[in-house]
């Protein structure tokens, strides 16, 4: 896929949908050294949420069909506990054709309910993460994976147990506190951000890490913007590519 800053087309314009090979980086990732892909839908001022917490719908058909695409050319999604109790999501493959990956939460201190509607048996693997010290009950046929950790558990370890149990391809989906962490912690070489034209003005922020004193410290990443057919932009970047600000 072509490199470089500005919009797609030589950065005059961006296309009317993404293009195939938006995805052709996914097929680097094998259990071994997994691929991460961040994904983010926002208003056009940073926004994931109002006040009150009201986020549907913020991005339009298009961008829940390609979150989906997504989903169907990974091999798990992973969500935080905080967007698992907040939204119970399917995390299934419904708007596309292909197969739903397996649903992995990351839940530390075992706050979610094992009625969840990510742990229906439904044929795909189910991942529990959490600290090893907790003891609540896990959902039937649920694979448990404990961590040392006291604090925060680190992406990078979650990424390397997840290459443990097979998955080469990951989807950090949510909420915006994980996807943080992740790109944070250098754990993501992809982020799709699906901006919509709104102005919400207030609200839940959407990304939010350390702050930066000077503007060269930011990150840029390397990235392509395409126009969706419903004015919503996808911006797709690549961590590996990019860099601090030049």
């Amino acid at each position: 896929m072509p490199q470089g800053h500005g919009l797609e087309d030589g950065g005059s314009a961006a296309s009317s949908t993404p293009r195939p090979d938006v995805f052709s980086p996914f097929a680097a990732g094998r259990p071994q050294a997994p691929f991460v892909v961040g994904q983010l839908g926002q208003s056009l001022d940073g926004r994931i949420a109002t006040v009150t917490g009201d986020s549907k719908y913020i991005n339009g058909s298009a961008a829940l069909d390609h979150l989906h695409a997504i989903r169907a050319r990974v091999d798990a999604v992973l969500v935080g506990v905080g967007t698992a109790i907040a939204d119970d999501p399917l995390l299934t493959v419904r708007r596309v054709p292909g197969r739903s990956p397996a649903r992995v939460v990351l839940d530390p201190n075992g706050r979610l309910s094992p009625d969840a509607a990510v742990w229906r048996d439904d044929g795909a693997r189910r991942v529990l993460l959490r600290r090893r010290r907790v003891t609540a009950p896990v959902p039937g046929g649920v694979e448990l994976v404990a961590f040392s950790e006291e604090g925060t558990i680190a992406p990078g370890a979650i990424v390397a147990a997840l290459g443990r149990l097979g998955f080469g391809r990951i989807l950090v989906e949510g909420g915006a506190e994980t996807v943080s962490r992740f790109l944070a912690d250098g754990a993501l070489d992809r982020l799709h951000v699906l901006v919509s034209p709104m102005l919400i003005g207030s609200g839940r922020p959407g990304l939010v890490l350390d702050p930066v004193e000077r503007i060269a410290q930011a990150l840029r990443p390397r990235a392509r913007a395409y126009l969706l057919e419903d004015g919503d932009v996808l911006f797709d970047c690549d961590l590996r590519a990019g860099g601090e600000g030049e």
